[in-house]
């Protein structure tokens, strides 16, 4: 494809810009001077770019390869919190990718050399940085190996994100699976450069990679409206012993929960035990992550439903809590005629199980509870092993931001 694409193109492509690519495709004959294919997959990648690029995805200027690379870049939050992890003088990003990442790290380090093995991948993304006006950013497409190998430079920071697919384009998390297999790199790495920063799959168990990589100094859990999306993975000449973790989570409204453990902290958390009381705390997804499953309730003083519920309650409320907060209202049996009595006439609520005999779609088909409406329950065990349902109201955390 040409581009900048001509102005006819351009003004398809932002004609259809939310229109069906399959129905699009199906009309290309309409269109006998244009390239409908290519373009909709320019619509199609663009559509798929909306949620985390937004901005790319509403810059007419930009090309936009095929969709599997759009999917596989970081959005525009997860990116900006990376950048804010590094600095200096000089960075490469040596699975560029799409760009997302380098065009980040572009506005916190002077110097930034984007590696991409694809080279029509790679050419895109050249042009794509030229109309952002990204001019501290060198484009290359070299293997990572072979580019780190023949650079004279040292770096400030090394990143990569390995590509988690196989040949047959089935996902895979394992280090050793990935390209490039970062364990084997390492002496290379970390010869270039000072610091390395890794991006892994949310799969990949911490402690594993902990052990298998060896120069773990920090890591960071990072949700997203409480999904877990990446593990980062600070490496160094001088690997910390026991690694400090953040578990990250980024709200839509633009703040962020954070929490901090490391092993040590963990294993010394005493956890207390109590029936419900007042108010129930549900831990985000990069705290569990992370592995606070003790820290977290010795740090705000709170009890434990169950040792293996991972739910906590108190009678003092902690709206400060990296999670979900709720109020109390019942405590009942998993019986649906006392439940429903709390839901009105259409019987609708959030359910959530944790360490009941259930799921959430078993529970659902047993009680007639539909998805939905204000109240929320929670099927859980109780601290004498008995099957309970909490009935709650959702309370709203204050603004809160990393320190």
């Amino acid at each position: 494809m040409d581009y900048p694409l001509p102005e006819a193109a351009r003004r398809y492509v932002a004609a259809h810009l939310h229109d069906d690519p399959a129905h699009l495709a199906l009309q290309a004959r309409r269109h006998p001077g244009l390239p409908v294919p290519e373009l909709v997959r320019q619509i199609q990648a663009r559509q798929k770019a909306r949620a985390k690029l937004p901005s790319w995805a509403d810059n007419p200027e930009l090309i936009f390869p095929p969709a599997l690379s759009v999917e596989q870049a970081s959005s525009a939050r997860t990116a900006a919190f990376k950048a804010g992890l590094v600095g200096g003088a000089r960075l490469a990003d040596l699975t560029g990718g799409f760009g997302a990442d380098s065009a980040a790290f572009a506005a916190r380090v002077a110097q930034v050399d984007y590696v991409e093995r694809n080279p029509a991948l790679a050419e895109v993304v050249r042009y794509n940085f030229g109309q952002l006006g990204l001019e501290n950013v060198a484009v290359h497409a070299a293997d990572a190996v072979a580019f780190l190998k023949e650079s004279p430079h040292h770096y400030d920071w090394l990143y990569l994100d390995p590509a988690r697919r196989d040949t047959a384009a089935r996902k895979i998390f394992l280090l050793r699976d990935c390209e490039p297999d970062v364990v084997k790199l390492l002496p290379l790495l970390l010869h270039k450069a000072d610091k390395v920063l890794l991006k892994t799959s949310p799969m990949l168990d911490i402690e594993h990679a902990v052990q298998g990589l060896g120069h773990v100094r920090r890591l960071w859990v990072v949700a997203v409206d409480n999904e877990v999306k990446e593990v980062l993975y600070e490496l160094g000449q001088e690997p910390a012993v026991d690694p400090e973790r953040y578990a990250l989570n980024l709200r839509r409204d633009g703040t962020q929960q954070e929490f901090r453990l490391n092993r040590a902290r963990e294993a010394r958390a005493t956890p207390r035990y109590a029936e419900a009381q007042q108010y129930l705390y549900e831990p985000n997804a990069a705290v569990l992550k992370a592995g606070a499953f003790r820290s977290i309730g010795t740090a705000f003083e709170l009890l434990k439903l169950h040792q293996h519920s991972h739910l906590y309650t108190s009678d003092v409320l902690r709206l400060d809590f990296p999670g979900r907060v709720f109020k109390i209202l019942a405590v009942e049996k998993a019986d649906a005629v006392a439940l429903k009595a709390h839901l009105g006439p259409e019987a609708r609520a959030h359910v959530t199980t944790r360490n009941f005999p259930d799921s959430v779609a078993d529970f659902r088909r047993r009680t007639g509870i539909r998805e939905g409406g204000e109240v929320y329950l929670f099927a859980t065990t109780d601290l004498r092993g008995r099957p309970v349902v909490l009935v709650c109201e959702k309370l709203t955390p204050p603004v809160q931001t990393a320190e």
